[in-house]
């Protein structure tokens, strides 16, 4: 095996242009241009418009390179492109290698006749997939999402890079995985297939492997296991006719599991293809040790959906994964480990790899196995009709499942395979169902219910398929079933329902909802100066795709706030009512926990700058939502169902054992005087959700704008969780300057900051001028008289001097008063 990578300096132009750039492998021509000086940020005000010519365009890109004497020397030699994008063509030494139409595809051509000692030329050649888009729309329309470019799904892309509700129409172009020349003699690996049983407290890893050999000679495998402690783990085996099968018994196996659930050793498995002691090939992997089952099974409210991890019944807790960047290739693996790891922070056990995107990359799955995420890997297709009559189109398709099934699989992360987003929910619902389509309807059935699931199970049969999100499994019926499946629930975005009709919802799994709020001010700087900081401005309503966004963030803050101040203030109370809509879903769907199994709130991350249902906007900055998922997916949670009068108090936990302590509250004024209190003894049963006690109030109009109910979780004297419940609407109560104190103090590397309040200080946020840092809490409530204790790090270069002059702080009262 003789690898020789050809990623890094490149040249390219524009197609027809005699000047070439420099350009970087991986990359794309959007990347390339700004390195260049030769394009506006797209980013940046309007200029996603002024930038359209770029995927309206063809390009080539074209390297020099000499391959070393050993290479070359070997008995076969291939080039692979593990990522093309889109519709290129590979020419080397002028000589044709053949034609791609797959982003998620890797290629490999036979080059060994072609490449010569000395300078080799590789030139691609990449066609706009914008004009094939139009020429394929323009020959039969396919129905798709109404902010993207037309003709999508014709193309193997992931279907956001042509727009969305919260993406920007910056379709991509370019060589944007690695590239290289393979060099082998005798045989390589073609397939290594990791599965494992688990059985009586020991686990046997089956290693199954395939080969391509030009040799008679004998061939062997051996696999060598480097568990996270302890000695390594060797056996061997000869193979036959190219195929064979290496077991490795575990006798004391550390098991992996999701996070808040148990801890997520992995396995390091290195497979050698082997003839006469010689090393012809290796693979090397990461994995995990565990049993992950979809358990759906007969009970009360209709059928289960919940996932059960080396036999506990896990409660997914998690968000929708989208792609991380407009141009993937500059995502640095620094941001994306700070994305994969404020998941995890938030008690996060599950991220939705949602299918309008593209399969991730290695590190991506190297991440969430590490920080024990669960993944719903989905394929990639959404909101959209897709050609699936077409032989061609399908064929390719089934080229990308078995590179990326076979990539995925032995990821200790991976619970599902799911085929799409929101397209059977499409036939059902959203008008495709036409004489016109009724050939793509029957595609559609065939392909997701029959030819995909076919796929899975023969690469992947120890990994459950599940057809669509939502689904009920029945092809176009109950897509949005209450008793089946799981459900995607937006009543409360697209058909402007209030907050409370989340708790009208009883789903078996709840792997979509969300609620849109604007990203944090420091954000907005980056791509509106402050005269557009108005949220019906051009610039503002250009960086929301959704459209009515806007009016329907305005029309919810109605509902619950007074109307800002000032725009500081809009963008503020923006997040604030977020993470409330959210918090008031996930609770209720958590006090449920023996009927929902799971909530996956659209979504965790953005692609750019941009208003959106993210709780982690592109840069990274947690929202206000990500604070509060902090403590709504909280391992124990402390929540309070109130209706009319009565107000029960529950427990929700995802512990493995049982749980005492105390819940004390108050019912007190604004300014902390005492009208009633008591106490209660509380006990948690493990993974299960109880009411604690119930407490009855009979308060008149005014009281219930000057009085609120805190309540707090207490073990041992000290304070779990604590919940303030008003008995009015935020924008009725009677709320008084707070006189909000922050003493900020230093301990190493670290601020602390005790924050007290004089009257009830509401979603209190924390932040430093000049400095982006992440707060152990923030947009936390304080009750008159009571202190919040509050670290963050000591932001690099600084002093505590500095800290204490550089603290911005502000309550709700501050964006009205």
């Amino acid at each position: 095996m003789n690898l020789q990578s050809l990623s890094g300096a490149w040249q390219f132009r524009k197609s027809g242009e005699a000047t070439w750039l420099p350009a970087t492998v991986p990359g794309c021509v959007h990347t390339d241009l700004l390195a260049a000086g030769k394009l506006p940020d797209p980013f940046l005000e309007d200029n996603e418009f002024k930038v359209a010519w770029v995927a309206e365009s063809d390009w080539e890109y074209a390297h020099s390179f000499t391959p070393p004497s050993d290479l070359l020397a070997e008995e076969q030699i291939f080039l692979v492109c593990d990522g093309l994008d889109t519709l290129a063509e590979v020419i080397l030494n002028g000589v044709s290698l053949g034609k791609t139409e797959n982003m998620h595809r890797v290629y490999r051509w036979d080059v060994k006749s072609i490449l010569q000692p000395g300078e080799n030329v590789l030139l691609v050649t990449f066609a706009s997939p914008v004009r094939y888009a139009a020429e394929k729309q323009a020959q039969r329309p396919l129905n798709g999402v109404s902010q993207a470019i037309p003709g999508g799904p014709y193309l193997r892309k992931a279907p956001c890079q042509f727009g969305w509700d919260w993406g920007p129409q910056l379709p991509p172009i370019g060589i944007w995985k690695d590239l290289r020349l393979e060099g082998y003699s005798s045989a390589r690996l073609t397939d290594v297939h990791l599965r494992q049983a688990h059985k009586e407290g020991k686990v046997t890893l089956t290693i199954a492997l395939k080969t391509e050999s030009w040799t008679k000679a004998p061939l062997s495998a051996k696999v060598i296991v480097k568990p996270p402690s302890g000695a390594l783990l060797t056996a061997q085996a000869q193979l036959s006719n190219g195929v064979g099968m290496v077991e490795v018994p575990i006798s004391n196996p550390q098991l992996w599991y999701p996070n808040g659930y148990g801890a997520q050793p992995l396995y390091e498995v290195q497979v050698e293809l082997l003839t006469d002691g010689k090393v012809l090939d290796r693979r090397t992997y990461q994995t995990g040790l565990r049993t992950i089952r979809l358990r759906q099974e007969p009970d009360e409210w209709g059928e289960s959906f919940e996932f059960v991890v080396n036999g506990i019944p896990v409660f997914a807790k998690g968000s929708n994964w989208i792609p991380a960047d407009s141009f993937p290739t500059r995502l640095t693996d620094a941001h994306l480990e700070h994305l994969i790891r404020s998941a995890a922070e938030t008690h996060q056990n599950m991220l939705r790899v949602w299918g309008g995107g593209y399969y991730e990359e290695e590190r991506f799955y190297n991440l969430c196995d590490r920080y024990g995420i669960l993944v719903w890997q989905e394929f990639s297709f959404s909101c959209s009709v897709y050609p699936l009559n077409d032989p061609a189109f399908v064929e390719n398709v089934h080229r990308e499942a078995i590179d990326n099934i076979r990539r995925i699989r032995h990821r200790a992360s991976l619970a599902l395979w799911c085929g799409n987003n929101e397209m059977e929910e499409g036939w059902e619902f959203w008008g495709w169902n036409t004489p016109a389509l009724q050939d793509l309807k029957a595609a559609y059935e065939t392909f997701f219910f029959h030819t995909l699931p076919a796929w899975v199970a023969a690469e992947d049969p120890d990994t459950r398929y599940w057809p669509s999100s939502p689904s009920a499994n029945t092809p176009f019926i109950n897509t949005q079933s209450e008793r089946v499946g799981d459900m995607h629930y937006w009543g409360v975005w697209h058909r402007r329902e209030p907050f409370t009709s989340y708790r009208k919802q009883y789903p078996r799994f709840m792997s979509e909802f969300g609620f849109q709020s604007l990203p944090p001010l420091e954000t907005i700087k980056t791509y509106a100066s402050p005269q557009d900081w108005n949220m019906t401005s051009y610039i503002m309503e250009l960086h929301q795709k959704n459209a009515s966004g806007n009016g329907l963030i305005i029309g919810q803050m109605t509902a619950s706030f007074r109307m800002p101040k000032d725009f500081p203030s809009l963008v503020y109370l923006s997040m604030v009512l977020q993470a409330e809509g959210i918090r008031y879903g996930v609770e209720h769907y958590r006090r449920h926990r023996q009927r929902t199994a799971g909530t996956l709130y659209w979504q965790l991350n953005d692609c750019w700058p941009v208003a959106s249902w993210s709780s982690l906007d592109y840069y990274g900055r947690w929202k206000a939502l990500h604070y509060a998922a902090r403590r709504f997916y909280a391992p124990l949670l402390l929540s309070l169902l109130d209706e009319a009068n009565t107000i029960d108090i529950y427990l929700t936990s995802d512990l493995l054992h049982a749980w005492q302590g105390e819940v004390r509250w108050s019912l007190q004024s604004l300014d902390g005087a005492i009208l009633k209190a008591g106490s209660l003894p509380v006990n948690a049963e493990p993974l299960a959700s109880t009411i604690a006690g119930r407490l009855e109030f009979d308060l008149n109009g005014d009281e219930k704008r000057r009085t609120i109910l805190v309540c707090e979780l207490l073990q041992d004297g000290k304070r779990q969780a604590m919940q303030v419940l008003t008995f009015a609407p935020n924008k009725h109560v009677e709320f008084r300057n707070p006189g909000l104190k922050v003493i900020v103090g230093q301990q190493g590397n670290s601020l602390v900051l005790s924050v007290s309040a004089q009257s009830l200080a509401r979603f209190v946020e924390l932040g430093f001028n000049g400095a982006d840092v992440i707060f152990s809490d923030n947009y936390f409530d304080i009750p008159a008289g009571q202190e919040v204790t509050v670290t963050c790090p000591l932001p690099a270069g600084w002093t505590l001097a500095q800290a204490q002059a550089a603290l911005q702080v502000r309550s709700l009262y501050d964006s009205f008063a």
